[in-house]
């Protein structure tokens, strides 16, 4: 076994570096000529405030105007945008589990994404991208939504399109670990209510006291295909409110709720109504530069939810809680050349199927500010796997 583990650890130190020799600049640090480094920390994807201001801003920066971005049309009205902006993120991993049967497998590449994203206007945006390949299957557009920023020249910006519904929270696509954040994700039998990618429309407002408050109308039923040019499969909305403060320079609170009901249907009946609840807390503590601390918790209760396609009858007054903290420690700050993670994930439910816990230990190194390689351990506690470890390594890079 470990002669195995150390050819499979050879095999990755020698992809790092053929990987370490590519050398790119992704779309906005294109635009406006500046490094990874100002938005990201201490690694693309993870985003840092200056970062965040700049999503939040329609993707442009106050403080710098990009060269020549639109092309002189001779109409006010027209914008077209000089070089279209694109950017493509790869990553890949060998992974090694143990403890519930032996078995190595490399997945490179791992994920595919194109991504593009840019202003319209002084005020309006776009953002989209496209999985090429997410565990060898064209996965389709995820994000992809029109953004207004400063409604009535205030902090009040409106986003209309495809999310995830916990975006205003702890963004799953801009995490640093390979590991996920399972508390958004539990699937409660055939119910499609969930706070991952759901169509909708998200108004987002900042106060000068540090408070910002989130509002979301969304179908429900997650991102499927349209039936009859529907996505909705009922009459029902969901409704998401979300309050944060910040506290001096180093904290920040918040409060998160969801309101959904839906139709479920199954091949024996069509008429149960489920009625889904999601509420919780969350806080980021940054006490000095060198650590971050993310901590979340939310309890789910759901009426009424048949378990599979063909059961009988219903199972009601499901309750599912969920504990997700994540600690980062980066020694030098934005300067940091490399970082560590520890992770736990904790999701207990009466419905047995959706109980999983683990806890992570994730290092990564830059060898360039838009490559870095990771290592991840994982020891996993899984209702429908059982328990068992797992070993990834490999990199992530954007270009």
């Amino acid at each position: 076994m470990k002669r195995k583990l150390l050819y499979t650890l050879l095999v990755f130190f020698a992809f790092g570096f053929i990987a370490e020799k590519s050398s790119a600049i992704p779309a906005f640090a294109r635009k406006y000529r500046l490094s990874c480094k100002t938005c990201h920390s201490p690694a693309m994807p993870k985003l840092k405030p200056y970062g965040d201001t700049f999503a939040g801003s329609g993707f442009k920066l106050s403080d710098e105007e990009a060269p020549r971005y639109f092309v002189p049309a001779g109409d006010d009205k027209l914008s077209l945008i000089r070089n279209f902006p694109l950017a493509v993120r790869m990553d890949g991993f060998i992974r090694y589990d143990f403890g519930n049967g032996e078995k190595t497998d490399f997945q490179s590449p791992y994920l595919m994404k194109l991504l593009s994203g840019g202003q319209l206007s002084e005020n309006l945006a776009y953002y989209f991208y496209f999985y090429m390949d997410e565990r060898a299957e064209v996965a389709g557009v995820e994000d992809a939504f029109l953004m207004y920023n400063d409604l009535f020249n205030m902090d009040l910006d409106i986003y209309l399109g495809q999310f995830q519904v916990s975006d205003p929270l702890f963004k799953r696509e801009l995490r640093l670990s390979l590991e996920d954040y399972h508390v958004y994700t539990p699937k409660i039998g055939i119910s499609d209510i969930s706070l991952t990618y759901d169509k909708g429309v998200m108004v987002t407002l900042g106060l000068n006291t540090g408070t910002s408050f989130v509002g979301e109308i969304v179908n429900g039923n997650g991102i499927p295909e349209a039936h009859e040019r529907w996505f909705d499969k009922d009459k029902y909305k969901s409704y998401v409110a979300r309050i944060s403060q910040d506290i001096g320079d180093f904290l920040r609170i918040g409060a998160f709720a969801y309101s959904g009901r839906e139709k479920q249907y199954n091949s024996l009946d069509d008429n149960i109504i489920n009625n889904a609840f999601v509420w919780g807390p969350d806080l980021t503590l940054t006490v000095t530069e060198m650590f971050e601390l993310n901590a979340q918790y939310l309890t789910r209760m759901d009426s009424k939810v048949f378990p599979h396609q063909d059961s009988i009858s219903a199972i009601e007054d499901i309750e599912t809680t969920g504990i997700l903290t994540e600690l980062l420690f980066m020694p030098k700050g934005d300067d940091s050349n490399w970082y560590l993670i520890g992770m736990f994930n904790d999701v207990q439910s009466n419905y047995d199927q959706v109980k999983y816990r683990s806890y992570t230990l994730h290092a990564g190194y830059l060898l360039r500010r838009n490559v870095r390689m990771a290592a991840e351990y994982s020891l996993v506690d899984d209702y429908n796997l059982g328990e068992y470890n797992k070993i990834n390594v490999g990199f992530v890079a954007a270009f």
